[in-house]
């Protein structure tokens, strides 16, 4: 395993989703790129919080079996907007080893350099297990706290920290927790108060995440508490406005240890049927950018599974949160109608089995969250095949690999590669996404 400040990826790791073929020369090449923006860029390429997904691209294609060039040319594509890491302050690092002051840098993208530093003298020091099970699953004020911020910024440090797990990196798992320790507290309001329903509730049969978004659909209430002026709908909106009446939702909503599996490919299976059904009849078809990072994250939930220094009880605490943020996340888009039926009558621009579409996706110019959601996609009917003639699983069989022809025909198709809240007619009103008829 590489150690806490270099990256080293092998062609014998079996990442969740890959193709064989893979070469220790495309290995070393993704490795040295993604070493590179480790040590010369900051978490965000901008001021604003817009996140740097250098890492979460490289690591996708390839394990799709990219070659050295297409590797080198995605990184090239995205270098040239980010920024540098602010410079280091020893002193700082120093600081966070006391909790107070630990607490008093977060939330500051001004910080981000130093708690990178500090969570890799940790790792380096004991072990990324324990770095992780101290700093993030503890179940303390501290842990829960940042455990909170690992599910802000639509998901960004969770998917970032799922990387590093699945590829078994130290340096990108100490990128993924100082990345959360940069975002905001907003989830804690929201998934703590979540917690105490649930436990409140344990003794009432758990619903289906797709019979829950059945309801919160039909809920008129909830779907007027986000607005379009809302810089962050889901922060704004969903737990600013109604939060208890999302929490009273997804309070009925519960994992069991010995359902560990079936219910996160029941997530991934939800989290890709309101996704890619969130479309609108006479316009093209677009997935919705925000709903699009619940399906790329839900590909790292299998990880969690494998490693056994994750106890069972923060397992299935890590799935509920994934869940009650899913239904969440609907909400916060106006909980469009689900259309599979205009997913259905999808037609591909060029048909063909999975490997086409990870072809293309691999040679596409992108940032990453294309290449993010194919791979989720095929790794989805992977895991949900067993179950899949249940009813709570709603996208069957080939509509997976008919979700991803979608998925790249509409990113292909140029921009805008994403309709944005697709719950609001303002998403949609734009000439080129209505249908060519």
């Amino acid at each position: 395993m590489a150690s806490a400040s270099t990256i080293k990826l092998l062609a014998t790791q079996q990442p969740e989703y890959y193709r064989d073929g893979i070469k220790q020369g495309e290995a070393d090449k993704a490795s040295a790129l993604l070493q590179k923006n480790h040590d010369t860029h900051h978490i965000f390429f901008n001021q604003d919080g817009f996140h740097n997904h250098i890492a979460h691209h490289l690591l996708t294609i390839w394990a799709l079996r990219a070659g050295d060039g297409e590797l080198q040319h995605a990184y090239e594509i995205n270098a040239g907007y980010q920024r540098p890491p602010e410079p280091l302050d020893k002193s700082v690092v120093t600081d966070m080893h006391d909790t107070k002051k630990f607490a008093s840098y977060l939330g500051n993208e001004r910080y981000y350099h130093d708690f990178l530093i500090f969570f890799q003298d940790e790792i380096s020091k004991t072990s990324m297990p324990e770095v992780m099970n101290k700093y993030l699953l503890a179940g303390d004020e501290q842990a829960d706290d940042l455990l909170s911020r690992l599910f802000a910024g639509f998901l960004h440090p969770i998917i970032h920290l799922g990387f590093g797990l699945e590829f078994q990196q130290p340096a990108i798992v100490a990128e993924g927790l100082a990345q959360a320790a940069v975002h905001g507290p907003q989830m804690s309001k929201f998934f703590l108060p979540a917690e105490k329903a649930a436990r409140e509730r344990a003794d009432e049969p758990c619903k289906s995440i797709v019979k829950l978004l059945d309801e919160i659909y039909a809920d008129d209430e909830l779907r007027e508490a986000p607005r379009w002026s809302d810089g962050n709908k889901l922060r704004d909106g969903i737990i600013g406005r109604a939060a208890d009446r999302i929490v009273s939702y997804t309070s009925q909503f519960r994992v069991q240890p010995d359902e560990l599996e079936r219910k996160t490919a029941e997530m991934a299976n939800a989290a890709a049927y309101y996704t890619a059904g969130a479309q609108r009849e006479g316009h093209v078809r677009k997935y919705d950018f925000y709903y699009m990072h619940c399906v790329n994250c839900s590909i790292f939930f299998s990880t969690f599974l494998k490693q056994d220094w994750i106890s069972q009880a923060n397992k299935v605490r890590l799935l509920n949160w994934k869940v009650w943020n899913d239904l969440a996340m609907y909400a916060s888009r106006k909980s469009p109608a689900i259309r599979m039926d205009l997913v259905r009558q999808y037609t591909p621009k060029r048909p063909s089995g999975w490997d086409g579409i990870l072809d293309r996706v691999t040679a596409l110019e992108d940032d990453g969250h294309a290449s993010k959601l194919v791979r989720a996609l095929a790794h989805g009917q992977q895991i949900c095949e067993p179950y899949e003639d249940s009813e709570e699983f709603r996208v069957k069989h080939d509509e997976w690999l008919l979700m991803g022809h979608m998925a790249i025909d509409s990113v292909e198709a140029g921009e805008p590669h994403w309709v944005r809240s697709a719950g609001f007619d303002e998403a949609w009103d734009k000439p080129e996404l209505r249908a060519q008829l």
